[in-house]
């Protein structure tokens, strides 16, 4: 079992994670409604000082290197928006329901349990590896240029949606467009202190990898106490969130981003959750067209942005397909076990999420989902490698590694 080491202070674990609450059967008939378990079963789940950067650093670097590791990195920081595939701790101080900063998360992560909805690895940490950075801390916990970060910080929040109102069933977290405020703080106190020239160049050159999408279906459309889906047929609803996701992109690009990788939604009907509600084990062909739906519109956008935004660079993870093929060939990735969580409880260890203290299965390296709504981290491992130097059949219109090295005109 490999054991994910952390390269800052951590304080505990979580990531991809809709939430710590439980999704169970509705009397519904409609096909597409979630029923959600409140406190009942969940109750147990019950400032940033970014960058203080000196003036005396070169302009080459977002700070000074303190060893021959960090000469490597191939970009000088990455910023990471997204929900809880990607959250890495930014939950634990907030009162909410989407939180993993519990045991057995973190199981495999050198830190324990810090926030992140998996038992190690994010897709945000393996990529901070291959890009030669440190693994970004959550903007919650940021402390400095001489502590923790100056190579980039994580703003995602679990739970989070494109909507503001997405995930709301948790009760508090950080949408989308909170989490590009406290982007817009981060660049406001770093212009301050570089100067608008050397921090546009900085920030021009890093990464910002973005991933959100799952919460608007799994935590909005699909819930039965939201009215979104009466409101709105699937090709509506997904138009509605790429409207929004187009200005919030945009909104980045503004306050300096130029290199975006943004990850399309991945396999929803076929998490644990979705195939507890059902007696034969099948997907959900149901949610995962509406997915698709949704994905397709995305690549679209991304490909006119990339288009329009001068000194721009979009690049399309297939987060769908990459797993939508881990779920049909798992022999050949590894896998054994597709169809049910590592911890959690009920049919498919998918009614109800890893709860605190529970004794999670074994060999997680076979099982594909770790709980009842995220993978584990040995596939996080496997999505990011294949986004950083893969093809254009999983990411396009190039990969991860060739958008660190490009040569970007910085308008």
């Amino acid at each position: 079992m490999r054991i994910y080491h952390a390269q800052a202070t951590v304080l505990s674990p979580a990531l991809y994670n809709l939430s710590p609450a439980s999704f169970f059967p509705t009397n519904s008939h409609h096909p597409l409604t979630y029923q959600s378990s409140m406190a009942s079963t969940i109750s147990s789940f019950a400032s940033l000082s970014f960058l203080l950067l000196l003036q005396t650093m070169p302009t080459h670097s977002m700070a000074q290197p303190e060893s021959g590791e960090e000469q490597s990195a191939m970009v000088p920081a990455m910023f990471v928006f997204g929900d809880s595939l990607i959250d890495n701790g930014n939950n634990n101080n907030l009162p909410t329901l989407a939180k993993a900063n519990y045991y057995p998360y973190g199981i495999d992560f050198a830190g324990g349990p810090t926030g992140r909805f998996f038992n190690g690895y994010t897709i945000a940490d393996e990529l901070a590896e291959l890009l030669g950075l440190p693994l970004t801390p959550p903007f919650s916990q940021v402390s400095g240029i001489f502590n923790n970060g100056r190579h980039g910080i994580n703003y995602a929040s679990a739970a989070a949606g494109i909507l503001d109102n997405s995930g709301r069933n948790f009760v508090s977290l950080i949408p989308f467009n909170q989490q590009i405020m406290n982007f817009a703080s981060t660049m406001q106190q770093y212009t301050t202190i570089l100067g608008e020239e050397r921090a546009s160049d900085a920030i021009a050159r890093s990464v910002f990898f973005i991933g959100f999408g799952s919460n608007d279906y799994l935590n909005n459309y699909l819930m039965p106490n939201y009215n979104t889906r009466f409101q709105y047929n699937g090709e509506q609803f997904a138009e509605l969130l790429i409207e929004q996701y187009g200005r919030q992109l945009q909104d980045l690009y503004n306050l300096g981003a130029r290199r975006f990788m943004v990850a399309n939604v991945g396999v929803l009907g076929c998490i644990p959750s979705v195939l507890a509600q059902n007696f034969i084990n099948h997907c959900s062909a149901d949610i995962n067209n509406l997915v698709l739906i949704f994905n397709g519109k995305l690549r679209t956008l991304l490909h006119n942005l990339d288009s329009n935004l001068p000194g721009s660079k979009f690049v399309h993870i297939d987060i769908n397909g990459m797993f939508n093929d881990i779920l049909e060939n798992p022999e050949s990735y590894g896998f054994s076990v597709v169809n049910r969580g590592c911890c959690g409880i009920g049919r498919n260890r998918g009614q109800i999420t890893c709860l605190p203290l529970q004794t999670p299965c074994p060999n997680r390296n076979k099982y594909v989902f770790w709980d009842a709504f995220h993978p584990t981290s040995a596939v996080n491992i496997i999505l990011a490698r294949r986004a950083f130097s893969g093809n254009t059949e999983v990411v396009s219109p190039l990969n991860i590694q060739q958008l660190a090295t490009l040569n970007l005109e910085n308008n």
